[in-house]
């Protein structure tokens, strides 16, 4: 990293990004009779790009990847 964004009051400020697989609608009756090990169908393939959120605003898409065992999100 640069350290010209040092001269950024806002570069040390943590933020919160939040990286959303998919979405579902079940009916609340559905989601009553789940139990252990049920499957909840979402809108999006397993090879879908992700979306990456800071509150509600989308400011990226990316693929999930797996980095020192740990999921990770990679900017595409």
């Amino acid at each position: 990293m640069d350290d010209s964004s040092d001269a950024n009051p806002f570069s040390q400020v943590p933020i919160e990004i939040t990286i959303c697989v998919g979405k579902a609608r079940p009916l609340v009756r559905d989601i009553l009779r789940m139990g252990r090990d049920a499957v909840l169908v979402l809108d999006r393939k397993v090879d879908d790009l992700v979306e990456l959120y800071v509150g509600d605003r989308l400011i990226a898409r990316g693929e999930l990847q797996e980095l020192d065992g740990d999921q990770a999100g990679q900017l595409a």
